[in-house]
This record gives C-alpha cells, structure tokens and sequence, in this order.
C-alpha cells in the first residue's frame, strides 16, 4: 500500500521538479513525509518507509548539480563537436590547442594576523577582513603540452582582454595557427583587439588564431575553466591577498611551478560519449530517445 501513493507521485517528473515547501530551501526525509500528509497521499508515513523508498527509486531531491543544457538544438552540438573534435586532436607543435578563461579575485586584508600553528593548536585566523576592491585572472592553458599562462589584471574589460591574448600569442611566434577555445563572454572578439591594438594590428593578431567557440551554456567544455580550479586550490586557497601586485606575485611563482612540472590535464568526454549522453544521431542531429 504504502508503494501506492508514491508510484502516483513519480508518474509526473514535473512533481519532483518543483521547489520545496515556502520557507524551506530544500526538500529533506521529513519533510516529504510531511507533505505526502499534508498532500492526503496517504493518511500516515514515517520518514524511514520515506528514505527506503527514496532509496530504491535512486532519488535524492534534496541534491542539485550546477550544469545545464537549457536547449540542445543543432548550433549547441555543432559547437560541441566541434570543441570536442579539437581536444581529440594530437599534440602539434605548429598548431597548439590552447583554452582561455577569466576568473574574477577579491582582494581582502588581515584585520589582524594570523596565529601559525604550534604544538597542539592549530594554526587560527580571524574571520573579519578589509575589502581591498577585485582584481581578474587571465588564464590559458595547452591541456597536452602542459603550458601554462595566468595574468593578473585589475579589470577583465575588453582592452585586458586584448593584452592577454597578445602575450599568449607571443608564446608561439612560429605557430601556423593557434586553436583557440573561448566562450561566449562579449569582450572576446576581434573587436577587443582593434580597439586596444587599431584597426589593422589588431586584425593581424586576431588572425593568428582559429577560435573555436564553446555552446551557450556550455563553458564547462573549455578545459580552462579546469585551469582555474586547480589555481583557485593550489595557489589561491583560503588565504587573503590584498593587492593586484600580490596576487600576481603568487599566480606567477604557481604558474612556473607548474610550468616546470608541465601539468596536463587528460579530457575523457569525447563525441561518441557525448552522442550516447545525450541521445542524437550524426550526421543531421535526429533524436534516439526522449
């Protein structure tokens, strides 16, 4: 009986779309008993029958993932295999593969200083900071060489934007073509650089580079963005820096370290894996399942 009120339940996806009750930020065990209750599913259920059913349909509402694919029309898989179709690519020197991202940085400062650790005690920090304004990270990375590149800015406005694609394009004077991965951010573009560079300057350094643009919403293919966690852990952490001159003392020593270690990153989700999750068929986009 008690299996009733749920298989009536789950006949609706929509049902277990919707937000929890007004007040609350997320549905919990006992919360959804309480509002089967409430809802007259059923007269009477514990939270354990909730957290066996639960469990056996492999249902965890209260759990949300931060990806979306808000419409998977023929542009968003274009772009998708096309960005995928460049990570496949071998390494070559004449051609690198390069992805690029930015990353906002508040810079903070110690209202007091921080207590090292000793001898029994951890090391202890006061939870008050000054805000010292933000700063952005520029960073690039060839996934299979092990290149890296972090520029610390105090602004990601167009002409930054400019600057930094210049000193990545310096790295590779004799490179026939630069494959570059970008999103979808309005300052990366040609413009950007003619405004920073002028007309025909600007252009000749655009040209140096093969862009490949990632999906509307689907930024978490740059592999950039794997640069900029990994930076955000190791370099950054929880500390606290207070000025743009710091901040790019710390990202350049990281950078050469991990220059010096050539870090790769090693990119699993290829087509076949991404035609197989999301269900379409080459070469016209059909569907194979809802």
């Amino acid at each position: 009986m008690r299996e009733g009120w749920w298989r009536a339940r789950r006949t609706s996806r929509a049902s277990w779309a919707l937000p929890a009750r007004e007040g609350r930020a997320r549905w919990t065990v006992r919360l959804i008993a309480e509002e089967a209750v409430r809802r007259g599913f059923v007269a009477k259920v514990g939270r354990e029958t909730v957290r066996e059913l639960l469990l056996r349909h492999d249902l965890k509402p209260w759990r949300e993932k931060m990806w979306c694919v808000p419409k998977l029309d023929a542009q968003y898989i274009e772009r998708m295999e096309d960005v995928l179709e460049l990570y496949a690519r071998p390494l070559c020197p004449a051609q690198p593969v390069v992805c690029f991202d930015e990353r906002p940085v508040q810079l903070l400062e110690w209202v007091r200083p921080a207590a090292p650790a000793c001898p029994g005690r951890e090391a202890r920090q006061d939870y008050t900071c000054f805000r010292c304004g933000t700063a952005n990270l520029f960073c690039a990375v060839e996934p299979k060489e092990g290149w890296h590149f972090v520029k610390a800015n105090s602004s990601k406005k167009s002409e930054a934007f400019a600057e930094a694609l210049r000193d990545v394009a310096n790295h590779y004077p004799s490179a026939e073509a630069i494959h570059l991965a970008l999103d979808n951010l309005s300052t990366h573009s040609c413009r950007a650089l003619e405004v920073r560079f002028g007309v025909r300057a600007g252009r000749r350094l655009w040209r140096r580079f093969t862009v490949h643009f990632t999906p509307v919403h689907g930024s978490w293919r740059n592999q950039a963005e794997i640069e900029i966690s990994l930076l955000s852990r190791q370099c950054l952490g929880k500390r606290r820096v207070p000025t743009l001159d710091r901040l790019d003392q710390e990202t350049d020593a990281w950078g050469q370290w991990a220059n010096h270690q050539r870090l790769r990153i090693c990119w699993r989700f290829t087509i076949p894996k991404a035609r197989a999750k999301f269900g379409y068929d080459p070469p016209n986009f059909s569907w194979s399942k809802d």
